[in-house]
């Protein structure tokens, strides 16, 4: 409408609190006998963790998956009640705060937010961290199998044209997600401003894509934590964060180091971080407050790593400590994203709304279909 706001790091936010979305007041106990609801991505936290959570806490915890924010927000706003959704991206700030469908954080209830990294405390997205706490951060790459593929993208002029070869047809994927999909076909097109408005950005981004589809048949899924291990794709758009887990995946006998996963060395990519947030549907607020806590405390945030891959941005969290835990094996230390990539790297942001209808419109064209 042009009445929200755009959160930029030269523009940071600070959302409005609503009279009728308040925050819960402090000192309130955990709700007892509880059940926790958790809207969650598909394989994207460890449930030995939710497991010692819920004995912590004496409840229980269901969780519900989704495989992308479009269906997430969409299934919200379309009514259905959770406590919590782990893995809110930057971009939808704004549809989930004016739309009232998370509710702000008391503070007090969540004191681990002293161990994360100081950026992540007043983020521009969310300054004074009023309805968000940092989850996971990752960089979007190339993975491929080195076993199987000839190239090697720190050798090519531009990696990103990777995917774009014929003789690896039926062998390429690339993310379910419009943001990153468009992305991908702006850097491919040497164009590395991903929250253009310019139409004729986008429609050259659409084209490139268009002309993968044609050349590789290309598939569309977020699989790459499994697809590359198993080799049913040889090279993949992917997440840093998936492919840090490939070891989990490989099948008995292929050694991991057989994976490979690329992020510009000049940190020229996307990095992004995902959040976690209150509710306002919670109808146990208090134990989402204290989820949110739990999972910002470095035992549990180590193990949930052990799982999902993911880096969570903790100042106890280093390479020298997932290496040094057997969390992350060293062939795969490329995958670990550290707190300079958020200066030089490039980021998916909100977008004017007009903007991403074009840029979800273009996404529905290549996506069309597959």
């Amino acid at each position: 409408s042009g009445t929200v706001p755009l959160p930029r790091p030269d523009n940071p936010v600070k959302w409005r609190v609503f009279t009728d979305n308040p925050a819960i007041k402090s000192n309130l106990a955990p709700e007892q006998d509880a059940t926790l609801q958790v809207y969650n991505w598909v394989a994207y936290i460890n449930q030995d963790v939710v497991n010692s959570f819920a004995k912590k806490y004496k409840c229980k915890v269901q969780i519900t998956t989704f495989n992308t924010m479009n269906e997430a927000m969409n299934k919200l706003r379309a009514g259905l009640s959770y406590d919590v959704l782990v893995g809110l991206t930057v971009d939808q700030m704004a549809q989930i705060v004016e739309s009232k469908l998370a509710q702000p954080l008391n503070h007090s209830y969540i004191p681990n937010i002293s161990q994360a990294w100081p950026d992540f405390t007043n983020p521009f997205y969310d300054q004074g961290w009023q309805y968000t706490v940092p989850y996971t951060i990752y960089t979007t790459g190339i993975a491929w199998r080195k076993d199987l593929v000839d190239e090697n993208p720190y050798a090519m002029k531009n990696p990103w044209s990777m995917l774009w070869q014929p003789k690896y047809k039926g062998r390429i994927a690339i993310l379910d997600d419009y943001r990153e999909g468009i992305s991908l076909g702006l850097m491919k097109s040497g164009i590395y401003d991903l929250n253009t408005t310019d139409r004729g950005q986008i429609t050259t981004s659409r084209k490139a894509l268009e002309d993968l589809s044609r050349l590789v048949n290309v598939r569309i899924d977020n699989n790459d934590y499994t697809e590359v291990p198993n080799a049913s794709t040889w090279i993949h758009h992917a997440w840093s964060g998936d492919m840090a887990a490939a070891g989990y995946y490989m099948p008995k006998g292929v050694p991991v180091k057989n994976v490979g996963y690329w992020f510009p060395a000049n940190g020229r990519g996307p990095v992004a971080n995902d959040t976690n947030v209150v509710l306002s549907s919670a109808t146990n607020p208090v134990l989402a407050h204290e989820f949110l806590n739990y999972f910002l405390d470095l035992p549990n945030v180590l193990n949930n790593i052990s799982f999902n891959g993911y880096m969570q941005p903790l100042t106890g969290v280093t390479p020298q400590v997932l290496v040094k835990e057997e969390i992350l094996p060293k062939p795969l230390l490329s995958t670990v994203v550290l707190p300079s990539y958020f200066r030089r790297g490039v980021a998916e942001l909100q977008l004017p709304v007009d903007a991403d209808a074009l840029w979800q419109q273009a996404w529905l064209v290549v996506s069309n279909g597959l």
